[in-house]
């Protein structure tokens, strides 16, 4: 869960002074901004390309090219399916779309009452308790359909 909500240009350098020192700073930046704001907002990019002496599409190429990387505010709580081969395998591409249509929400998208946002991945490590995801970082395996709108009903509804 984000500390703050929103972009702050101080906060922003701040961050950027914190990591600049380390060997390969890009990425650990990139990683505070997500973990402080909850996404990186395209304001950052500039300041960021400027501290590492960076071009914004060497940024924006790095930014976009890592699904953990946000770039718009996300959901109170985060669902990530587990989309790779053994998953699918054993049927996760249909508890998806059922849990998508159900939602009424695409891949990256957030429900309208900003609760959940649904993230695909590409492997969590859970091949043999498959089709498997995380529901704000706790893992969940063995899903089917009905099992995985129970867990995100029990977190999404008080």
């Amino acid at each position: 869960m984000p500390k703050t909500s929103g972009f702050d240009e101080g906060r922003a350098h701040a961050i950027i002074a914190e990591h600049i020192g380390l060997e390969g700073p890009l990425l650990p930046i990139l990683h505070a901004f997500n973990e402080e704001f909850g996404y990186i907002d395209d304001a950052a990019v500039p300041h960021i390309a400027a501290a590492l002496n960076l071009s914004r599409a060497e940024v924006h190429g790095v930014l976009t090219f890592y699904h953990d990387f946000r770039r718009a505010p996300g959901g109170r709580h985060t669902l990530k399916i587990c989309r790779a081969e053994a998953c699918q395998s054993r049927g996760s591409e249909a508890v998806a779309r059922r849990c998508l249509a159900k939602l009424g929400v695409g891949w990256h998208e957030t429900t309208p009452d900003g609760e959940l946002t649904i993230e695909p991945v590409y492997c969590l490590g859970l091949c043999a308790s498959g089709p498997a995801a995380l529901l704000d970082g706790e893992p969940l395996g063995l899903l089917d359909a009905d099992r995985l709108g129970e867990a995100v009903q029990e977190v999404c509804e008080p």
